[in-house]
Formats: structure tokens, sequence, C-alpha cells
């Protein structure tokens, strides 16, 4: 049985606290238990400590940034398929193909961003279905 689908522990790394503050809210009044850190250097310390089911995390960080983060998750055997969700601001522009190909990141998603849209992704990944992760994809190219 896979692991994810017993924990519904989620961590965020965003350096904007209103950001993480938003998504604390909505995903803990949906059941999840929310993990939070506000550079890459933490929210490494959190995946080993915590063992998040998803990983939320942007790409602009202090200390360690959302790729370098991602690198690192997936060089330790223990975390390497932690399911990574990764987003990025509006107009900054990352290769694609290096993100979700290459560090296996399931969706590059653009701020500004609907929240309950997140969520529902989030669910779907944990459930094994990604129909609203297809969708915003989409949406996001």
């Amino acid at each position: 049985m896979n692991d994810n689908l017993l924990n519904n522990r989620i961590l965020f790394c965003d350096d904007e606290i209103h950001i993480v503050r938003a998504l604390e809210y909505k995903f803990s009044a949906a059941g999840f238990e929310v993990v939070t850190a506000n550079n890459g250097e933490d929210a490494w310390e959190k995946v080993l400590e915590y063992r998040p089911a998803i990983l939320i995390t942007d790409y602009q960080m202090p200390l360690l940034n959302g790729y370098e983060l991602v690198e690192r998750i997936r060089g330790h055997e223990e975390h390497a398929d932690l399911p990574v969700l990764m987003l990025t601001a509006k107009g900054f522009e990352l290769a694609r193909n290096a993100i979700c190909g290459e560090l296996g990141v399931l969706a590059l998603i653009p701020k500004p961003f609907s929240p309950r849209e997140l969520l529902l992704m989030v669910q779907d990944v944990l459930s094994g279905n990604s129909p609203s992760l297809e969708g915003m994809l989409r949406s996001a190219t």
C-alpha cells in the first residue's frame, strides 16, 4: 500500500508568510497536518524529521532554492520519491524540462494561484488520480 495514502502530512515551503498562512489555513481545514518552512534548508530538515506525504515549495527562496531542495531530496534514497509541486513567481521563467523531467516535479504552478485548486490537486496526487493536476498544467502553459 502507498504510504502517502496513510499520511496526511503536507510540507509548505515559501518565504512569503501570507502564502504559507493562507495554505496552512486551507489545508488544515481540509484535514491535513500542515508543516511549514520559510527557506530551503529548514524545509530539508523538516522533510527528514516529519516525512511528509507531499511537498509544495517555492522556487525562489533563501539559503537553498526550490531546485536545490528537490535535487537534495531526489539524492536521498529514503525520500527520493516524495511528490513535489513547485510554485513560481509569475513571469519568472523556469526550464520546465529540467524541473519536471529531470527532478520529477509534478507541476510548476505560477503565482498567483487558487488555494482551492491546489488543494484539489494535492488530494488527487495523494489518491493516485491526477485530473485536476492535468487541468492546472494545461492552464499554466
